[in-house]
């Protein structure tokens, strides 16, 4: 008979802030419920552009036919969500307000940095650097551990307390994987990048390859 004990308790996805100088987590975010579906797009960088080869206009591009630029852009979407009535056991005074704070300071400068953008300006700085922020690891599982970038933050908040905290949201996000090509060299995001393809090929290499046979080529010479 299976105990409840025996089950594992499920790993769950989330999202890890790292300092981007020195390498080290400054917050780690759990999702509440791991999403039920993942929509991942892979598109090739072909060097010859998307629409070389065509009509045999250009020789060049013929050449560049098998040729990648760099790392495929990858961006992954899901939906998330939130339930403070789900976590009884947990005080939330404000609702949800501090989960939903912590996701959309992915995408905001903090008001520090604001200030000393604004002191640069008024001291007559004539270039201000774009604010850097964190770098942002997304993890689905130890073989999907990567850089990314979050491109889409959509909220639907759908039930409020009686001081109208939202209780319940249902968040869109989508995130862009940062590679090679996004970061400088020696960047941390670049290594952990490579370390997410090295995975990929571990896990392709072990993968069982088919035969001609099935393919109805038997006997026949490529």
């Amino acid at each position: 008979m299976t105990r409840y004990a025996d089950i594992p308790k499920p790993i769950r996805s989330g999202i890890v802030v790292v300092d981007p100088e020195r390498g080290t987590p400054q917050r780690i975010i759990v999702l509440q419920f791991n999403p039920d579906t993942l929509e991942r797009s892979v598109a090739p960088q072909a060097a010859g552009g998307e629409g070389g080869g065509g009509g045999g206009d250009s020789g060049g591009d013929r050449n560049e036919a098998l040729r990648l630029k760099g790392p495929a852009q990858e961006t992954w979407k899901f939906t998330a969500e939130i339930d403070a009535t789900d976590q009884l056991d947990v005080a939330a005074p404000d609702g949800i307000h501090p989960q939903l704070a912590v996701l959309e300071m992915l995408v905001q400068p903090t008001t520090a940095q604001l200030r000393a953008a604004s002191h640069l300006s008024k001291k007559g700085t004539i270039e201000i650097s774009p604010i850097e922020t964190p770098l942002t690891l997304f993890t689905w599982g130890s073989k999907r551990v990567m850089p990314v970038r979050l491109t889409e933050l959509s909220i639907n908040e759908s039930a409020f307390d009686v001081y109208l905290n939202p209780i319940r949201a249902s968040l869109s996000l989508g995130f862009k994987v940062l590679t090679v090509s996004d970061l400088p060299p020696g960047h941390p995001g670049a290594e952990l990048y490579l370390a997410h393809l090295a995975q990929k090929e571990q896990l392709a290499r072990v993968a069982r390859g088919g035969s001609f046979a099935a393919l109805g080529l038997g006997g026949r010479g490529i």
